[in-house]
């Protein structure tokens, strides 16, 4: 199973692998649910992945709202019947001077990050251009209401909703099929955002990008199915798909771009 699983994913992707072997074993030994904190459309991608190898079990991922990019994953045996609930999500609107400031996406997810809260407890940041909200888990709705009291020099208060009055969010993302000579983030960061592949060499050794919310400075790095790469001052892409090979030997891709 070893050598199998590392045909699928990278080295330094073993933990996360070791860790969701585990969460599965445990649901399958001990015949119920077990709940994760939330993942990365990549994590996601792997858990399912490996629990689609194991028989007796199934898995469900839930954001809070339909094409969440974070979302929670419930292992949980063949026969066990799911429901919304057991994925213990919390829906925040960020209260904050509408009139008087501005917030971004960055700023928010900073501020949260800054009063020690830790990522994967947090969902998706959404926005329809005036209001804000954030998912969080529900086990930590509470301290985080507590500690997150400002973002930036902006005075902010949680205020609790129930999970259907989520706002509908603005979906900026585009699909986009194309050609590469190869799935290098360098060139992958090029081909999104129009650049010449020496600016985007140039942004990624300067620190400006991030992989999967890692922070990531190799331009030669291979993307692989579901890696996001956030670029600061452009936006987000994400690699879809790849669709096949042209003749000319080019990968045949399908990227989501989301532009800044």
């Amino acid at each position: 199973m070893a050598d199998n699983i590392a045909q699928h994913f990278r080295r330094e992707e073993a933990p996360f692998v070791e860790s969701a072997t585990g969460w599965i074993q445990q649901a399958n030994d001990e015949y119920r649910p077990i709940l994760t904190h939330f993942l990365n459309p990549r994590q996601q991608y792997i858990l399912e992945t490996l629990v689609n190898r194991v028989t007796g079990v199934k898995l469900r991922q839930n954001g809070g709202y339909p094409g969440a990019e974070m979302q929670r994953g419930l292992i949980y045996p063949d026969y066990f019947e799911t429901s919304d609930s057991d994925f213990e999500l919390n829906l925040f609107e960020i209260d904050y001077p509408v009139k008087f400031s501005e917030l971004h996406h960055g700023q928010i997810l900073g501020s949260m990050l800054a009063a020690g809260i830790d990522r994967d407890v947090l969902g998706d940041i959404i926005t329809d251009g005036t209001r804000w909200q954030v998912y969080t888990t529900s086990e930590m709705a509470a301290y985080i209401s507590d500690q997150v009291t400002r973002m930036g020099k902006i005075k902010v208060r949680l205020l609790p909703l129930e999970l259907t009055a989520h706002i509908a969010p603005l979906t900026a993302w585009e699909d986009e099929t194309t050609t590469l000579s190869s799935a290098r983030v360098d060139n992958v960061v090029a081909t999104a955002f129009h650049l010449s592949r020496h600016h985007a060499k140039q942004l990624i050794e300067a620190g400006k990008i991030q992989l999967n919310w890692n922070d990531f400075e190799r331009p030669d790095y291979q993307l692989a199915h579901q890696d996001i790469i956030s670029v600061r001052g452009f936006g987000r892409v994400r690699l879809n798909s790849v669709d096949g090979v042209t003749k000319r030997d080019k990968l045949r891709v399908t990227l989501s771009v989301l532009h800044k």
